[in-house]
């Protein structure tokens, strides 16, 4: 059974969110404040974390870059916080998803499984796929198996879904790729989402691997149709 933890300070949203998961097969636990939280994802393992942003004693985007550092786990943001900053905070920390309340538990529900499904299958891709090839765009090398990711001789550390981004495009160089196609080739969620993470983690490589952000020497910008990854 899949473990689902969520955090979450309003009692009713969170026993509605537990309610919703445990009818669909997920064990569930609550915690109502940031300490709670960072003990049990130290202590524990969780197949999915339900996060809020407004938390007490130890804010939710605290929380978020703690996981990123820490864990490779999808982080689903469920906020009040509505305006597209912090939607752009949210995934460029590393949350997977963002959801602004109120929100549709129904809705909620498809995502979280969307987002195993696409998990799993994203792990499986990498780790029972015959060895591939390396590979090596001018100063920028990519290494599948150990998935680390070197730029001029140094190595850089992306996130699940940066490297898995980045993969993809620089499998095919200088194939340009539509928003849409990226989206649900690597969140897997066909329109449940929205495009514009992909957006953000386009640009969270850029400040990771280009000299100047501002004028990409890998990661070329299309407008109006797409990136490619240029050789």
């Amino acid at each position: 059974m899949k473990k689902i933890l969520i955090v979450e300070d309003d009692p009713s949203i969170a026993e509605l969110e537990r309610d919703y998961l445990e009818v669909a097969g997920f064990e569930v636990k609550i915690c109502m404040d940031g300490v709670c939280a960072l003990n049990e994802i130290k202590q524990n393992e969780y197949n999915l974390i339900i996060l809020d942003i407004m938390l007490p004693k130890i804010d939710g985007l605290d929380i978020l870059r703690t996981i990123s550092e820490n864990k490779d786990i999808p982080v689903l943001i469920v906020s009040a916080k509505k305006e597209e900053i912090d939607k752009i905070k949210g995934l460029s920390l590393g949350a997977d998803d963002y959801i602004t309340k109120p929100f549709s538990p129904g809705e909620l529900v498809a995502r979280v499984k969307s987002h195993l499904q696409n998990y799993e299958r994203m792990r499986n891709k990498f780790s029972n796929k015959p060895r591939e090839k390396n590979i090596v765009i001018r100063g920028l090398e990519i290494l599948k198996d150990s998935r680390q990711v070197f730029i001029n001789g140094k190595e850089v550390t992306l996130t699940q879904k940066e490297f898995e981004l980045l993969y993809v495009m620089a499998q095919s160089p200088n194939r340009v790729f539509g928003k849409d196609e990226l989206f649900e080739r690597i969140w897997g969620l066909d329109s449940l989402g929205n495009s514009e993470t992909v957006t953000v983690h386009v640009r969270k490589i850029r400040e990771k691997i280009e000299a100047n952000p501002s004028e990409p020497q890998y990661i070329e910008t299309l407008w109006g149709v797409g990136y490619r990854v240029k050789v």
